[in-house]
């Protein structure tokens, strides 16, 4: 697909953020069971169907109605510690958790979002099983508001506050399973307007939201624990929602590919309506073409054949070509129809003339196939192997999808993948997926209480930023790197008590940590008390700088252990002026005639001998001194 290069502004690109994070309390939003994750095997298991429900108009959300008709069971996993009978919704909701809702007021307060008088609690309808209830519980917090980022304002919607969803674990034919261990963690959500012009400027914003969530010391950190949805959006196109991104970096590729998919779309819109397609001509007559593949070697259709399922085929008039038309890399329009195809009919996916001959399909079978779908050249095929229900619901989901291909850009839920394109999910939900809580009384918001949260406000990135630069000498690039780490409490802690240089703890806290994970040292089994000790002898001068590494590889392996342990298991001490002395002399004696003969390279041939030998245990600068003076002796 060749590379365009587009014009957000021409095409009126709009975006909205959602940026939901987990919020670092040590109890559930409404129980007291623990905010962590367990691993190993459940301790019970329990089976449900969720179904959806009527909202107070006696309507149903589509976006519930579409999980329903997947016709799928879920299987809840357990463990006692991390769960409890509200989670399994065997037992009413305890009352909301005080210390999330002042988290969720104070990140308010902090982007100058205006709190509601009263939180009410409703319920949002969810059941792709996610939930055991059949809904999330969620809450608005705060409305309206302006976050100064970046030298430019960003309106923010609303601030709400939500419990997390299950963890989805597998899913086995139509069975799904997930655990409930993250189910009803605190989260916090944070939505922009869509004001948002251009796909850097989105990641740019996400990043300084991420900022301020981080400065409150309310938030938990880690993968998992934060992601992103887009509300996406161009001139002529439709408002599309895409879920889950993990990762910050990805935003704005995959607002790049959501705006090249839209633009992609309307072109072949344009096209089809110059090929004169009419809607009309889009029908649902479904033929049985099984004969055609009585002796085909397609090893997928030759299998659902043998199962006794039927081989249906659609006509799409004059839509050749197009369905392998490429949306953005990796993605066609015959994409999106086999993912529609999947969600609606249960099954593996479709064929179409478009990629045909292939998959073992031969050039007489596709023939024969157009002949009796009386397909002209500038036709369209498609095909579904399966029960004669499935493909029958696999096929509609083509043809609809074919329709709206004439018609518009579809509204619909997308998720997001690693590689930054997205797959359709769903449809976009409407109003009637809320209603009230019945359970949980209201909660009232004093003015007194939000006087004391203003006053005690954490301080902002930048204000910090500034702080961080002035009071220890940084540069703004270690500046940045501390403040965005996770290590920013840790850091000033040491630094204010400890002799530990800053520009050293910040380069081991973020530079020498990532590089050992990079090697495959589970560094993060290293407790912050740790780190913090090991940075303090550096301090004290009873740790070298060089020895660092060695000693977190070695407390990786051992996580009882102090860092006093790790010196002495690897002889790690540092060595007396005495010691020092005494093995410098013994190598230039050692080593005498091969320095008198290298001349000035002498002093580069001694270090690097005495750093194998002494590496760990003497700081290089203090070494290189001493090295010096006693070349110069010799001269």
């Amino acid at each position: 697909m060749q590379v365009v290069v587009i014009n957000y502004d021409k095409i009126g690109l709009k975006v909205g953020l959602e940026i939901h994070q987990q919020l670092s309390s040590e109890k559930k939003l409404f129980c007291n069971c623990k905010t962590e994750l367990f691993k190993g095997e459940p301790e019970t298991t329990f089976l449900r169907r969720l179904r959806p429900t009527q909202s107070e108009l006696g309507q149903i959300d589509p976006a519930a109605f579409f999980e329903f008709q997947k016709g799928t069971q879920v299987l809840y996993e357990i463990e006692r510690e991390t769960s409890c009978l509200v989670e399994m919704d065997e037992e009413p909701p305890h009352n909301l958790n005080p210390e999330a809702l002042k988290a969720a007021l104070t990140i308010s307060l902090m982007l100058n979002a205006e709190p509601v008088d009263e939180i009410h609690i409703m319920r949002k309808i969810v059941i792709d099983g996610s939930n055991t209830t059949g809904f999330q519980r969620t809450s608005i917090v705060s409305l309206g508001g302006v976050a100064e980022i970046l030298g430019k304002s960003v309106s923010i919607q609303h601030v709400g506050l939500e419990e997390d969803a299950a963890r989805k674990m597998g899913e086995d034919s139509r069975v799904l399973k997930y655990r409930i261990d993250r189910l009803c963690i605190p989260l916090v959500e944070i939505a922009t307007s869509p004001v948002i012009k251009t796909p850097q400027q989105a990641q740019e914003v996400a990043f300084a939201v991420g900022r301020i969530l981080r400065a409150t010391n309310m938030v938990k950190r880690g993968l998992g624990t934060i992601r992103q949805d887009l509300n996406i959006s161009i001139r002529d196109g439709a408002l599309v929602e895409i879920k889950g991104v993990q990762e910050l970096e990805l935003i704005s590729l995959v607002i790049e590919n959501e705006a090249q998919r839209q633009l992609s779309l309307l072109r072949i819109r344009d096209e089809l309506r110059r090929r004169n397609v009419k809607e009309n001509e889009i029908g649902d007559d479904f033929v049985d073409v099984t004969s055609v593949f009585d002796n085909t070697k397609c090893k997928v259709v030759k299998a659902a054949i043998k199962d006794g399922k039927k081989v249906y085929a659609v006509r799409l008039p004059k839509f050749s070509g197009f369905l392998k038309e490429e949306l953005t890399p990796g993605l066609r329009l015959g994409t999106e129809m086999a993912d529609r195809a999947r969600f609606w009919g249960h099954c593996g996916g479709i064929f179409h003339t478009d990629e045909l001959p292939a998959y073992s399909i031969t050039k007489e079978e596709v023939e024969s196939l157009r002949l009796i779908m009386d397909a002209k050249e500038d036709d369209a095929v498609v095909f579904v192997a399966e029960e004669t229900e499935n493909a029958w619901d696999a096929l509609k989901a083509v043809t609809l999808r074919a329709r709206e291909a004439l018609a518009k850009v579809p509204e619909e839920t997308r998720t997001a993948k690693p590689d930054g394109t997205t797959r359709y999910m769903r449809p976009r939900p409407g109003a009637a997926r809320m209603y009230p809580e019945t359970d949980i009384p209201p909660i009232q918001i004093s003015a007194e209480y939000l006087r004391n949260l203003r006053k005690n406000l954490p301080e902002l990135p930048e204000k910090k930023m500034q702080r961080l630069t002035r009071d220890y000498k940084l540069n703004r690039k270690l500046a940045r790197e501390i403040l965005d780490s996770e290590f920013i409490k840790l850091f000033e802690e040491i630094v204010n008590q400890s002799k530990v240089s800053p520009t050293f703890a910040i380069v081991f806290l973020t530079e020498t940590l990532k590089a050992l994970k990079r090697d495959g040292i589970e560094v993060e089994k290293v407790s912050n008390q740790q780190l913090s000790e090991l940075l303090r002898q550096v301090g004290a001068g009873r740790i070298a700088k060089e020895a660092t590494s060695d000693i977190i590889v070695w407390l990786s392996k051992h996580k009882e252990a102090d860092v006093t342990e790790s010196i002495d298991a690897l002889g790690l001490g540092m060595l007396s002026l005495t010691e020092l002395q005494v093995i410098i002399d013994n190598t230039i004696r050692e080593n005498h005639s091969l320095l008198a003969a290298r001349g000035d390279k002498a002093f580069g041939i001694l270090m690097g001998i005495l750093m194998k030998q002494l590496r760990g245990r003497v700081e290089a600068k203090r070494l290189s001194e001493i090295v010096k003076k006693k070349l110069s002796k010799l001269k």
